[in-house]
């Protein structure tokens, strides 16, 4: 199968790609590196003709008001560019309980990335993840003031991005669901639990101070970034994915 992979060079893309590419396949990876510019519409038509499936994995570079408007023009001309080569599946990856979270705006950002993909021609498949390990150490960095880490004790289900690049091979080399499929990680943590979790393997003179009004994740409901009860369950515990970072 030929796959176009639209932010194939991103911490998601360039592992789909690998493992698309290990599998066999026909892979484009589209990037503003290779001169493909979802936005300004560059490069974007002969990025996907041919393609029978298309990942879009591209993301805002802010997470404010401006990003609702990089997710609506980056949909148009990727819906656009897919109807015209012909594109039998599109996939997108967005976030577990994206549409309970109206006061934070990349959240209604990302659920208008769902909407339009819904509404548009192309068969599609919407692969919503939790959280990733990978950002734990950049949500602990905006609360950090001095050497003290304040975060809310509000309940997350993070998961490997290689957990969810394997997903998404799943969900692109499959036929289209016209629907959602959950992903989450494998256990439950408050997220001042977790960064206290973070820094007792990686000590670097911080200490976590619980504050229910710190950070973003701050607004969300109690059970909203938790696994909803058809979601698949990944494997990879937090406490074992750090002892493997570098």
């Amino acid at each position: 199968m030929r796959f176009t992979v639209l932010g194939g060079s991103g911490l998601i893309g360039s592992q789909v790609v690998q493992r698309l590419t290990e599998a066999g396949h026909d892979v484009v990876s589209a990037s503003l590196s290779t001169g493909v510019d979802v936005i300004g519409d560059k490069g974007l038509k002969e990025a996907v003709e041919g393609s029978e499936v298309v990942i879009n994995l591209t993301n805002s570079p802010v997470f404010d008001e401006s990003s609702i408007g990089f997710f609506e023009t980056a949909m148009t001309n990727i819906g656009a560019a897919a109807k015209a080569a012909g594109v039998g599946h599109h996939v997108i990856v967005s976030i577990v309980g994206v549409d309970q979270v109206p006061e934070l705006a990349y959240y209604r950002a990302k659920a208008l990335q769902e909407n339009i993909l819904r509404d548009g021609p192309t068969p599609y498949t919407i692969v919503r993840a939790t959280q990733f390990y990978e950002f734990v150490g950049a949500i602990m960095s905006w609360t950090t003031e001095g050497d003290t880490v304040r975060l809310p004790s509000t309940p997350v289900q993070p998961m490997a991005s290689a957990d969810v690049a394997t997903a998404v091979v799943k969900a692109a080399t499959g036929d289209p669901v016209q629907g959602i499929r959950n992903i989450a990680g494998p256990e439950v943590h408050p997220l001042d639990e977790l960064g206290r979790i973070t820094l007792a393997a990686r000590p670097d003179g911080r200490h976590v101070v619980t504050d229910e009004e710190a950070g973003m994740f701050a607004v969300t409901r109690r059970s909203v970034l938790l696994a909803p009860e058809d979601a698949e369950l990944a494997t990879t515990r937090y406490e074992d994915w750090l002892q493997r970072q570098p």
